[in-house]
């Protein structure tokens, strides 16, 4: 083999292997992000939650002290100022403990929040404590659905919207 012959030989070895490395990497797999952000999983939430005329919703008596907390909580998460409605939410809940309505609310701070797993929590409570039919119903279902899917858990977030189906019950039609 001449010097030549052994240049050329090298050459396309190497011009070979360098080509093959190019070819035997395949791209990585980047997984789709979720853009999905905070206010706008609320605002699902209470697009599904809402109330319906026809059905019939009872509310309980309130205590005053709790009343001013709950509504000082909605003052500040109108402000935009998330920790101090949790703040509000949180001495509530050392009130009232198991009040279905102040962990909802608890639990939809939580989730605009972005905190996913205490928003599940709170309205998973809710639902072990409230009611299972009504508009307060399919709030806790629409909130374990949102955070669900913002944790990328998409078939457990079906069988959670599955359950908001059967929130709903028509009232009595009277003639």
């Amino acid at each position: 083999m001449t010097f030549r012959t052994l240049r050329v030989s090298l050459l396309c070895a190497a011009l070979c292997a360098s080509l093959a490395a190019c070819v035997t990497a395949p791209p990585p797999v980047v997984a789709p992000v979720d853009t999905t952000t905070p206010a706008q999983r609320m605002a699902a939430v209470e697009k599904v939650a809402g109330h319906d005329d026809k059905e019939l919703s009872v509310q309980p008596l309130r205590d005053p002290q709790v009343d001013d907390l709950r509504q000082s909580a909605q003052a500040a998460r109108q402000a935009n100022d998330l920790a101090g409605a949790a703040g509000h939410l949180d001495q509530a809940l050392t009130l009232v403990a198991e009040d279905p309505a102040v962990l909802q609310e608890r639990a939809e701070v939580a989730l605009l929040q972005g905190q996913w797993a205490p928003a599940e929590q709170f309205a998973q409570q809710a639902i072990q404590l409230g009611s299972k039919t009504g508009p307060l119903c399919r709030r806790h279902w629409a909130t374990i659905e949102q955070a669900r899917l913002a944790r990328g858990e998409s078939e457990n977030a079906v069988s959670a919207h599955a359950q908001i189906e059967r929130c709903t019950v028509p009232g009595i039609m009277r003639y």
